[in-house]
This record gives C-alpha cells, structure tokens and sequence, in this order.
C-alpha cells in the first residue's frame, strides 16, 4: 500500500478513511470515504486547501435507501430492519425526503423535531427514537463520504421527563410467586432471573447448568441464554429454591412458546387483580430487588445483557418502599443510641 497523505487515518469503529484538519484553530475530521485511491487523492487535496466536493448523494430518500440496504442490514436485527423501514416511510420521507443530502442543515433537522410534534401522534420518546435513526443515518452519510459533516445539530433531541421503573411492589411480586400452576412457576422463573419474554419461551432445562467456583464449598447452578438480543451469551445465577424447582423439569421450561406476552400478562391481570401487570415488569422487579438486596452494579449489567451501564443505572434509584425502610432503621438506630 503507498505511503499515506499527512493527516489521513482510520477511525476506530468507523469505516472508511478520515483526515485530520485544523481550521479556525480547531481541530476537525472530515470524511473521505471508504475507496482507499478517491481517499488519498482528497486527502491532499483538503492538505492543499483545495476545496473538493463531496460525492454526489442525491436526496436524503434516496440515501436512506442505501442506508437500510447497507448499514441496517449489517447491524440491525429483523425487527430493527422493519422500524428503521417504517420511520422513513412514514416520518423522514415525507418531510425531509425531497431535500438533497448535501444542501441539508440544521434547521431543517429541528423543522423535522416541530414538525413530528405538531402533526404527529408520536410521544416525545418516539420523536427522540426517529431522530435518533436521523443522526445514525447522517453520520453513515459522513462515514460513506457522502457529506464532509453531519449537519445533525447538538441539543436537538427533546428531553424526556424521567420515569421510574415499572416494578411490582414486593407484596404483588409475592403474589404472583403463589399463583397456581403453571402460572406460578413462570412468574417465579421470570422474577428470578430477570429474563425477556423471547429468551424465557426458548429456555431449556439443558440451559440449567452449574459450576465449582473456587473457595465455594458447593457448585453454583445458572441458566445460560444463548439466544439473546445482544448476539451475547450470558449466565444468569439461580436461587436455590429455583434450582429445586427447575432440575424436576424436562424440556422447555416455559410452555408458552406459542403464546404472546400479551395474552399472558391478561392471565395474570385476571388471576391476581393486579391491573397493571404486564410481562416486562417482571425484569424491572428483578433488577430493582437486586440492587436493594446489596447486588453490585456491573454485575447486574452482565446479568440483564444491558450494553452499557447506562442503561442499568435507571434501576440503581431506590423505591420510597425502600426510602422509607432506610429511614425507619435509621430512626431505630437513633433512638437506641440516644437510650443508651
């Protein structure tokens, strides 16, 4: 390979070369595409203070469309494929998909954001989820060397109000834990290990398993789950209780393959009186008694599968059940202090 222009690189995680300049006393990368020849030649052309223009893109419809076919297929899941698919179709398209990629701003950005809220029914999480695909789709514009910047601009995304998770209070998880067979031991199962639907309805008893860990006098059981949203393998400990319970059992674990986590959260509704249960909130009450059973952070994240601790921090604020008890017990301590 010839020797490379001054300033030309790759970045790590990103396609394609990039070069470094500085102009107005800061320091920018600018995209060169991902044809290693075109590259060096506008790398010393850029060196050069030439201007260069940018490979034609046509519209933003039609880069979205190469978008979909080389990125989303590449790094998306199905259902990943078919909501990127659907937002342009029914959001970036009609509004945006007339403009050309290279005269894109901005303010055209935030017009999109005023306008999905105004003309639209989507919630301010699903605006943020659209423009989220916006800037991924602009930025693997930059990476292809179709636009020298994303144009998405900063403070763009509306901010959400935060929200609590949707756990079960530790009376209705225990309620669910006493419901009759089978219900019992699917709800027992899911709120002792935090799992998805999908993940629960594929699990096997030959995914129970166990290891010696060293300086344990007895083997430790898990579950493994192999087939999970992240494409990560992942072990998830097991009470013993639930040990006792799973090793009397053959087969699928959960027999509800078949069935919705729809339908079966109005089961649950019908059999408990619990109105607001629904599936999901299983793997909330999971994380949430963890952390205030004494359960670490970064061992939670490898147990949920969360991608980044990020994402695992929202379960680390305690419940006011939980307030209140910490404050009672210190009120205790208090008191018994002042006695003596």
């Amino acid at each position: 390979m010839p020797k490379l222009p001054n300033g030309m690189f790759r970045r790590k995680g990103r396609p394609g070369w990039y070069v470094r300049l500085y102009r107005g006393g800061r320091e920018r990368w600018v995209s060169l595409g991902t044809e290693f020849g075109p590259a060096c030649d506008k790398a010393r052309a850029l060196k050069a203070g030439m201007p260069v223009a940018p490979r034609n893109a046509g519209t933003l419809a039609m880069a979205a469309a190469q978008w979909l076919e080389s990125y989303v297929k590449t790094q998306r899941g199905k259902k990943g494929q078919q909501t990127a698919a659907q937002r342009v179709r029914d959001y970036l398209e009609p509004f945006l998909g007339h403009m050309l990629v290279a005269q894109l701003r901005g303010e055209d950005v935030r017009a999109y954001r005023l306008w999905m809220e105004r003309t639209t029914e989507l919630s301010p999480n699903s605006v943020g989820h659209v423009l989220s695909d916006l800037r991924c789709l602009l930025s693997w514009c930059e990476d292809s060397g179709l636009v020298e910047r994303s144009p998405f601009p900063r403070r763009v995304m509306p901010r959400l109000q935060e929200r609590l998770p949707d756990r079960l209070t530790d009376a209705e998880a225990e309620q669910c834990r006493q419901l009759p067979e089978p219900y019992g031991f699917v709800c027992r199962f899911m709120l002792g290990t935090g799992m998805r639907w999908g993940e629960l309805t594929r699990c096997q008893a030959s995914d129970v398993k166990r290891i010696q860990v060293p300086g344990e006098p007895e083997p430790l059981w898990f579950v493994e789950v192999s087939q999970t949203k992240s494409k990560r393998v992942r072990r998830i400990p097991l009470s013993p209780e639930l040990v006792a319970e799973v090793r009397t059992r053959v087969g699928r674990l959960v027999p509800y393959a078949t069935r919705s986590p729809g339908s079966f959260s109005t089961r649950i509704r019908k059999l408990t009186g619990i109105e607001r249960f629904h599936v999901h909130q299983t793997r909330h009450t999971f994380a949430c008694q963890w952390l205030e059973r004494g359960g670490s952070l970064p061992a939670l994240q490898q147990v949920l599968g969360h991608a980044s601790i990020e994402m695992t921090q929202r379960y680390a604020r305690l419940t006011d059940e939980a307030v209140l008890r910490e404050a009672s017990r210190l009120s205790s301590a208090q008191r018994m202090g002042v006695g003596r």
